[in-house]
């Protein structure tokens, strides 16, 4: 007995070591999506905060050569508009960036909507595709904000992929009272996936890109893999929709805690 006992010891604990080295490195590979989600961000957006820069010098400029006063507040104006969208895009990449708590907080899904999109609408205006919002007011949801932006940004980055010039991205939120949930969708007008793939998206690796395109993103396969697990880890679920020549439909439930579905009503 005593031989029985020590041979299962040691298993008992291997079993222990071997959740703990998981669990690590689920850690280290959420932070690496974190960083990689900041790198995409920081990307996205430095080229457009340096022609912000650039307009607030050179209408500073031009109002400080004009006397008249009219012209003067005009430019003026201008500086302030220029002004005002580099603190709306600051503010989006350290609301990705910042540490917040290790536990679920109230997460206001209409703010990391709106910070996304700030980051995001330059890109669609470049490549002519139309991005449009349909945001009704919803209950907040437990949540690790800078996660879920990980996920709309992720979505938004394939769904601008996914359509040609002329294109739409429709950006829909609204609370389902019956099942309590928010529902978000990202739907866009584009290639759609074909049948046989689409059972297949959400597995690590597999793609339907064949590289990544001129601005360098896509081709891993793991943007969506990421976002299904960012979703579940939230008790939500990710579903798919598309039809090819058509377009396709991302949409996310998260579970709305009863206090927050009470004070919404």
């Amino acid at each position: 007995m005593l031989t029985s006992t020590h041979s299962e010891h040691p298993t008992s604990l291997s079993k222990i070591d071997l959740q703990l080295k998981v669990d690590l490195l689920q850690s280290k590979l959420d932070q690496a999506q974190r960083m990689a989600t900041l790198g995409e961000l920081l990307s996205t957006t430095t080229h457009e905060f340096n022609n912000v820069l650039m307009s607030v010098i050179n209408y500073t400029r031009m109002a400080m050569r004009q006397k008249d006063e009219e012209a003067r507040l005009r430019y003026l104006q201008k500086v302030l508009d220029a002004s005002d969208r580099a603190a709306r895009i600051s503010k989006s990449i350290l609301g990705a960036a910042r540490n917040r708590s290790n536990q679920l907080e109230p997460t206001d899904l209409t703010t990391i909507i709106e910070d996304t999109v700030v980051l995001m609408e330059k890109e669609f205006g470049k490549y002519g595709v139309h991005l449009s919002q349909q945001i009704e007011s919803v209950p907040t949801v437990m949540a690790f904000g800078n996660e879920l932006q990980q996920v709309v940004l992720n979505l938004l980055v394939n769904a601008r992929q996914a359509v040609e010039k002329g294109g739409e991205v429709i950006v829909r939120l609204r609370h389902n009272t019956i099942d309590n949930v928010n529902e978000l969708t990202i739907r866009d007008n584009g290639h759609g996936i074909p049948p046989e793939k689409l059972p297949k998206i959400f597995d690590p690796f597999f793609t339907t890109k064949s590289g990544p395109d001129e601005t360098g993103r896509g081709g891993t396969g793991l943007g969506l893999a990421a976002c299904r697990d960012i979703i579940e880890k939230h008790q939500g679920r990710i579903r798919v929709a598309s039809t090819v020549g058509k377009g396709t439909a991302f949409t996310l439930k998260l579970p709305v805690p009863n206090e927050s579905a009470t004070k919404s009503a």
